[in-house]
């Protein structure tokens, strides 16, 4: 059946339109954070390595005893199952390999949610001809993240059962990176009418800057999960007794110890983490001065609430050794927290909203 367009094609996308592809922005970037969930458990469990080949366009699992015998005979040729569990039976090797199986049929999913909905929303001019180019830009990196999400698990297939944390940080990254662009989207879109009181705006520059130290610390957080530096100086606030352990600079060059020494890379992420969570509350005490939108306050109120959970969680995680649970709930908690600080800088910035025909603050 042909689609054919509902106006004429010069007229501008309605506000149901704009309504429509907001909420379809929204939901691509909450399938996005259950792919960062589903990513964390495949790293905590070691499932990630269950799959020794990657075939983009394959989406079957195995269907035949012979298959899976196949599948498990080239997982038995590489590091993890030889340095660590050797002893795995093919009914052990189907647990790791389901979950690893869900998480890449998850990202194609996502592809698939992206691209069949803008095809429609395209050809019934729901996106104007300036807005496609800037999603079409959102698919392509959302391909190259599955790109980098195998060159970070091939890493862990030559020598040692362990991905490079560096491209771990890279690849937590890039999901970060898709995931901000498809909310602030969604946010632009779903916008009312409407800008921001002047109040508002002077809150913009702390913002900006307490997301960028968000930013970082995610990536720090990586790190430490990528070298496994969570188990160890369990402990808080001190290091097993000390604010920072002498081995912390052993490294040579002094260069290595910030990415590859695990009492610098704990440490570090301690500092960042108590800075986010100082900031965020002073940035709530300082905001109660300001004259804000109810909208604008709720979303900085939501700041320092989102920071004290995942300072909670973190914690947590680190007395108790790093459980799954809680683990996985504190990756997902840096998330939740980006997002909370993204609301507020949108609700403190946003203004061409207001006028639905505009381009002005369109994504």
């Amino acid at each position: 059946m042909q689609l054919r367009a509902s106006r004429h094609p010069a007229a501008a996308p309605t506000a149901g339109d704009r309504q429509a592809v907001g909420l379809w922005l929204l939901a691509l970037a909450l399938m996005v954070l259950v792919m960062v969930v589903l990513g964390g458990l495949t790293r905590l469990t070691g499932s990630g390595l269950s799959m020794v080949e990657w075939q983009p366009l394959s989406v079957l699992p195995p269907l035949s005893e012979t298959a899976w015998q196949g599948m498990f005979a080239k997982y038995q040729a590489s590091p993890q199952y030889q340095l660590v569990n050797a002893d795995m039976t093919l009914t052990g090797f189907q647990q790791i390999f389901w979950l690893e199986y869900i998480h890449r049929l998850w990202g194609r999913l996502i592809g698939l949610a992206f691209l069949l909905p803008f095809v429609v929303f395209v050809l019934r001019r729901r996106i104007g001809r300036a807005e496609a180019p800037r999603l079409v830009v959102l698919f392509v990196l959302g391909g190259l993240q599955g790109v980098l999400g195998w060159f970070m698990v091939k890493s862990g297939l030559a020598d040692r059962p362990e991905v490079s944390h560096y491209r771990l940080a890279a690849h937590l990254m890039a999901a970060l990176l898709i995931y901000a662009a498809l909310l602030w989207s969604s946010l632009v879109y779903l916008a009312g009418p409407g800008g921001a009181r002047h109040d508002a705006q002077r809150l913009k520059p702390p913002l900006l800057g307490l997301l960028g130290l968000v930013g970082l610390t995610i990536p720090a957080g990586a790190l430490v999960a990528g070298l496994h530096a969570g188990l160890i100086y369990n402990s808080f606030p001190l290091m097993d007794g000390a604010w920072l352990p002498n081995e912390a600079l052993d490294l040579s060059p002094a260069w290595r110890n910030v990415f590859e020494n695990l009492a610098l890379v704990q440490f570090d992420h301690r500092l960042l983490a108590g800075l986010v969570w100082a900031s965020a509350v002073g940035l709530w005490l300082w905001s109660r001065r300001l004259a804000l939108s109810a909208r604008a306050g709720l979303a900085v109120r939501l700041v320092p609430v989102a920071a004290t959970l995942q300072v909670a969680l973190g914690i947590s995680t680190l007395l108790l050794v790093v459980p799954l649970s809680l683990a996985v709930a504190h990756q997902a908690g840096a998330f939740l927290l980006f997002s909370a600080v993204l609301w507020a800088l949108f609700e403190a910035t946003r203004g061409g909203s207001r006028n639905h025909g505009g381009t002005e603050g369109r994504p």
